[in-house]
């Protein structure tokens, strides 16, 4: 089988890759190659801004891209190996498909921080999903390890469950907030949630005969990341008839995880914050490097990823520190005709300076869209200029039930000591956090309507100096949207 392009990955990276470049060249054969049966495909797509953009993520059965491009075609199938010599790519069932340009957009799998433990359980896919739903309706207390979005959204969603958060940082959720914003969600910890009866957003799709004793966390591809809305009117109710329940361990790691045989022998006592249940036998313990024991039902490691190269071990890509492949501002790996795009790739270009990479969903749609276009372009023997969404970093999502923006350098990465910050602060309402250096914006993190989205974006993109405005820029009573028209 010849393909004039091929795509591996199912996820939103793949799909927005295989899509985009059905859109370009209608008449050219498209392979889209997937190692689950379920692929994610953008939906409810909204442009906010020049570089904001909303959208919703819908598990489809992977025909759907067949049926959406006629030009498109999808197999279920695992890579063995590709070879970039012969233009090859060998699959695990022995079949083989040569392509003319290749993209690779395999994403990433979870860090586990005990790999084959069968009380710890990675988070990702839909699959570890639905494992981590049918385990919860049985615990009584579990353990959450990371300070991410995954780990965000599952530690504000669950119910009926004790939840020991351990983190490595001084605040919660630093990977998009600084310590003010954290203090500012901070309450929403332990409230009850609001209940709510909105449909869900998207149709969940199982796989027929899905072995649930599948160990997610070895090396077999698994299905793509989850979406931007994946925790949505998702059932997470434990055992117990209780509300939010969590106790935070702060700058702590995980020393080693223990079965309750080993626990016994271990001369330590397990500790039980003081609003939660007493209990002397959990089935597994957790030992932080602080010395506290927690016991639990299980652990949901959720530390981030690294980027799923197990493929292509065998060839001879540039590799990041971070693992990832390493591509130009054209997409294009140090292999000749090969691409790679999302989680599995890193940005190895120089940045423009208030953009960065970051494991998002939303950067996998736009990277995937993004090689498409050099893929085209490159068969066409054309030039493209890089896509206006790499010249500054924007990102939406939702936490603790807050609407969140963050744009630029928000965290003021990379802008040394002699940066200052503004702030405003309305309690349960809205957090305000702009970013300046020699007087001119150069990040924010806004969180609640603030409706200063736009403006902000402006800001940055135009570096205005804002010397003369900078006491009045988060005046509630002036109107600066208004002013920098």
């Amino acid at each position: 089988m010849d393909y004039k392009y091929v795509v591996i990955g199912g996820g939103i990276a793949g799909v927005t890759c295989a899509e985009t470049l059905s859109l370009l060249e209608p008449d050219s054969k498209i392979l889209l190659v997937t190692a689950s049966k379920l692929i994610k495909a953008v939906s409810n797509y909204q442009k906010v801004s020049r570089t904001l953009e909303m959208f919703d993520v819908e598990e489809k059965d992977k025909s759907f891209i067949e049926t959406e491009c006629n030009n498109v075609t999808v197999i279920h199938k695992t890579v063995l190996e590709v070879d970039s010599i012969d233009h090859v790519i060998r699959m695990c069932d022995g079949t083989s498909i040569r392509y003319g340009l290749l993209c690779i957009c395999t994403g990433g799998k979870p860090k586990i921080i005990a790999e084959g433990n069968p009380y710890v359980l990675g988070i990702r896919d839909t699959e570890s999903v639905q494992t981590f739903q049918k385990r919860l309706k049985k615990a009584r207390r579990i353990v959450v390890v990371g300070n991410g979005g995954i780990a965000t959204e599952l530690v504000y969603e669950i119910e009926g469950s004790e939840v020991i958060w351990a983190i490595k940082d001084k605040s919660i959720t630093s990977t998009f907030m600084d310590p003010g914003a954290a203090t500012f969600c901070l309450p929403q910890l332990n409230e009850t949630k609001m209940s709510t009866d909105k449909p869900l957003k998207r149709r969940k799709y199982t796989e027929e005969g899905a072995d649930e004793n599948v160990d997610r966390n070895s090396s077999t591809p698994g299905g793509s990341a989850l979406g931007p809305d994946w925790s949505s009117h998702l059932e997470m109710k434990g055992a117990e008839q209780i509300s939010h329940k969590v106790h935070v361990e702060y700058k702590v790691e995980v020393s080693r995880i223990l079965t309750h045989e080993e626990y016994t022998t271990c001369e330590k006592s397990a500790l039980n914050p003081s609003q939660f249940s007493s209990s002397d036998c959990w089935p597994v313990y957790v030992e932080l490097n602080n010395g506290v024991i927690y016991g639990c039902d299980f652990v949901v490691s959720a530390t981030g990823v690294i980027p799923n190269t197990y493929p292509f071990r065998k060839n001879n890509f540039d590799i990041a520190e971070d693992g990832g492949i390493k591509v130009n501002d054209k997409m294009q790996t140090s292999v000749k005709d090969i691409y790679a795009a999302g989680d599995v790739c890193n940005a190895s270009w120089e940045h423009a300076s208030h953009w960065l990479q970051m494991r998002l969903w939303s950067q996998a749609r736009q990277m995937g869209a993004y090689a498409a276009k050099c893929m085209v372009s490159q068969s066409n023997n054309e030039d493209i200029p890089m896509d206006f969404c790499f010249e500054m970093f924007a990102h939406v999502t939702k936490f603790f039930n807050y609407k969140v923006i963050i744009l630029g350098k928000f965290n003021a990465q990379g802008l040394g000591s002699d940066h200052e910050l503004l702030l405003r602060v309305t309690k349960g309402e809205e957090y305000v956090k702009a970013v300046l250096q020699d007087g001119r914006l150069q990040g924010a993190v806004l969180i609640g309507e603030t409706d200063l989205e736009e403006t902000f974006e402006n800001l940055i993109l135009n570096q205005t100096d804002l010397s003369p405005f900078k006491d009045n820029l988060l005046d509630p009573n002036i109107d600066i949207e208004d002013f920098f028209d």
